[in-house]
Protein backbone atom coordinates (compact mmCIF):
# COMPACT_ATOMS: atom_id res chain seq x y z
CA UNK A 1 0.00 0.00 0.00
CA UNK A 2 1.21 3.37 -0.60
CA UNK A 3 1.46 5.79 2.07
CA UNK A 4 1.29 9.58 0.75
CA UNK A 5 1.43 13.35 2.62
CA UNK A 6 -0.59 16.00 2.78
CA UNK A 7 -1.64 19.14 4.63
CA UNK A 8 -3.53 18.47 8.02
CA UNK A 9 -6.92 19.14 8.00
CA UNK A 10 -9.31 20.39 11.00
CA UNK A 11 -11.17 16.76 9.94
CA UNK A 12 -7.97 14.88 10.98
CA UNK A 13 -8.57 15.44 14.55
CA UNK A 14 -10.40 13.02 15.78
CA UNK A 15 -7.95 9.87 13.81
CA UNK A 16 -5.22 11.97 14.52
CA UNK A 17 -5.73 12.39 18.55
CA UNK A 18 -6.40 8.56 18.63
CA UNK A 19 -3.31 7.71 16.28
CA UNK A 20 -0.91 9.73 18.99
CA UNK A 21 -2.75 8.08 22.13
CA UNK A 22 -1.94 4.88 20.55
CA UNK A 23 1.47 5.50 19.13
CA UNK A 24 2.92 6.83 22.78
CA UNK A 25 1.07 4.70 25.07
CA UNK A 26 2.81 1.58 23.07
CA UNK A 27 6.23 4.10 23.62
CA UNK A 28 5.55 5.07 27.24
CA UNK A 29 2.69 2.53 28.75
CA UNK A 30 3.08 3.93 32.33
CA UNK A 31 1.69 7.55 31.30
CA UNK A 32 -2.06 8.50 30.66
CA UNK A 33 -1.52 9.88 27.40
CA UNK A 34 -5.78 10.02 26.74
CA UNK A 35 -5.19 12.55 29.96
CA UNK A 36 -2.78 14.30 27.73
CA UNK A 37 -5.09 15.34 25.09
CA UNK A 38 -6.13 18.71 26.10
CA UNK A 39 -2.62 19.19 26.06
CA UNK A 40 -1.95 18.18 22.70
CA UNK A 41 -5.46 19.83 21.51
CA UNK A 42 -3.46 23.23 22.69
CA UNK A 43 0.01 22.60 21.33
CA UNK A 44 -1.40 21.91 18.41
CA UNK A 45 -3.51 25.06 18.28
CA UNK A 46 -0.35 27.27 19.55
CA UNK A 47 1.56 25.96 17.38
CA UNK A 48 -0.52 26.93 14.16
CA UNK A 49 -0.79 30.21 15.55
CA UNK A 50 3.02 30.95 15.17
CA UNK A 51 3.36 29.45 11.81
CA UNK A 52 4.06 25.70 12.32
CA UNK A 53 3.08 22.55 9.91
CA UNK A 54 1.40 19.40 10.36
CA UNK A 55 2.01 16.73 7.86
CA UNK A 56 -0.20 13.88 8.57
CA UNK A 57 0.92 10.12 6.36
CA UNK A 58 -1.80 8.10 5.27
CA UNK A 59 -2.90 4.66 3.29
CA UNK A 60 -5.88 3.49 4.59
CA UNK A 61 -6.20 5.94 7.69
CA UNK A 62 -3.85 8.45 9.30
CA UNK A 63 -0.90 6.12 9.34
CA UNK A 64 1.21 8.99 11.19
CA UNK A 65 2.02 12.94 11.38
CA UNK A 66 4.29 15.31 11.88
CA UNK A 67 3.70 18.73 13.85
CA UNK A 68 7.23 21.07 12.90
CA UNK A 69 7.99 24.77 12.71
CA UNK A 70 10.36 25.52 9.95
CA UNK A 71 11.06 28.97 11.07
CA UNK A 72 12.25 28.15 14.35
CA UNK A 73 13.59 24.75 12.58
CA UNK A 74 12.26 22.71 15.70
CA UNK A 75 10.14 19.19 15.19
CA UNK A 76 7.52 19.24 17.86
CA UNK A 77 5.75 15.95 17.90
CA UNK A 78 6.24 12.87 15.60
CA UNK A 79 3.84 9.77 16.09
CA UNK A 80 3.14 6.75 13.77
CA UNK A 81 0.29 4.28 14.15
CA UNK A 82 1.72 0.92 15.63
CA UNK A 83 0.05 -0.67 12.71
CA UNK A 84 2.21 1.24 10.93
CA UNK A 85 5.00 1.23 12.93
CA UNK A 86 8.36 -0.31 10.54
CA UNK A 87 7.16 0.41 7.65
CA UNK A 88 8.96 3.57 6.73
CA UNK A 89 6.15 6.47 7.79
CA UNK A 90 8.50 8.00 10.31
CA UNK A 91 11.39 8.13 7.84
CA UNK A 92 8.90 10.04 5.46
CA UNK A 93 7.55 12.39 7.27
CA UNK A 94 11.35 13.32 8.86
CA UNK A 95 12.20 13.43 5.04
CA UNK A 96 9.67 15.97 4.55
CA UNK A 97 10.37 17.66 7.25
CA UNK A 98 14.56 17.63 6.24
CA UNK A 99 13.54 19.27 2.82
CA UNK A 100 11.33 21.90 4.22
CA UNK A 101 14.30 22.86 6.91
CA UNK A 102 16.84 22.74 4.57
CA UNK A 103 19.45 24.73 6.84
CA UNK A 104 18.74 21.98 9.45
CA UNK A 105 16.12 20.80 12.03
CA UNK A 106 16.33 20.08 16.08
CA UNK A 107 14.10 18.39 18.17
CA UNK A 108 14.29 16.93 21.99
CA UNK A 109 13.48 13.29 22.77
CA UNK A 110 12.85 11.32 25.84
CA UNK A 111 16.46 9.79 27.02
CA UNK A 112 15.06 6.61 27.87
CA UNK A 113 13.09 6.25 24.40
CA UNK A 114 15.96 3.61 22.68
CA UNK A 115 14.34 3.38 19.41
CA UNK A 116 13.59 6.99 18.77
CA UNK A 117 16.97 7.54 19.52
CA UNK A 118 18.07 4.86 17.51
CA UNK A 119 15.94 6.14 14.27
CA UNK A 120 17.05 9.84 14.75
CA UNK A 121 20.67 8.41 14.66
CA UNK A 122 20.21 6.14 11.18
CA UNK A 123 18.08 9.71 9.99
CA UNK A 124 21.77 11.53 10.69
CA UNK A 125 20.63 13.50 14.06
CA UNK A 126 23.74 13.66 16.38
CA UNK A 127 23.60 14.94 19.92
CA UNK A 128 23.48 18.39 20.73
CA UNK A 129 22.40 19.00 24.62
CA UNK A 130 20.43 17.16 27.10
CA UNK A 131 16.92 18.59 29.44
CA UNK A 132 14.08 17.37 30.68
CA UNK A 133 10.58 16.82 29.56
CA UNK A 134 8.35 19.77 30.95
CA UNK A 135 5.60 17.31 31.56
CA UNK A 136 7.08 14.20 32.99
CA UNK A 137 10.48 15.63 34.14
CA UNK A 138 11.74 12.80 32.07
CA UNK A 139 15.33 13.11 31.09
CA UNK A 140 15.85 14.36 27.13
CA UNK A 141 18.24 14.87 24.49
CA UNK A 142 18.37 17.73 21.81
CA UNK A 143 19.17 16.31 18.78
CA UNK A 144 20.02 18.22 15.48
CA UNK A 145 20.25 17.10 12.34
CA UNK A 146 22.21 19.66 9.65
CA UNK A 147 22.96 18.92 6.06
CA UNK A 148 26.56 17.95 5.31
CA UNK A 149 27.82 20.89 3.79
CA UNK A 150 31.59 19.88 3.63
CA UNK A 151 32.90 19.60 0.29
CA UNK A 152 34.26 15.86 -0.68
CA UNK A 153 36.90 15.18 -2.59
CA UNK A 154 36.56 13.93 -5.80
CA UNK A 155 37.04 9.89 -5.57
CA UNK A 156 40.64 9.02 -7.72
CA UNK A 157 40.58 8.22 -11.20
CA UNK A 158 39.55 4.93 -12.53
CA UNK A 159 42.60 3.20 -14.58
Amino acid sequence: MTTRLRRYEDSDWPELLALWIAAWTQARSDIDFTARANWLAELFARSREHGADIIVAEDEGLAGFVLFDPARKWLEQIAVHPRAQGAGVARLLVGHVKKACPEGVALSVNTDNARALAFYRREGFTLDGEGSNPLSGLPTRRLRWAPDLTPRPAPPPRR
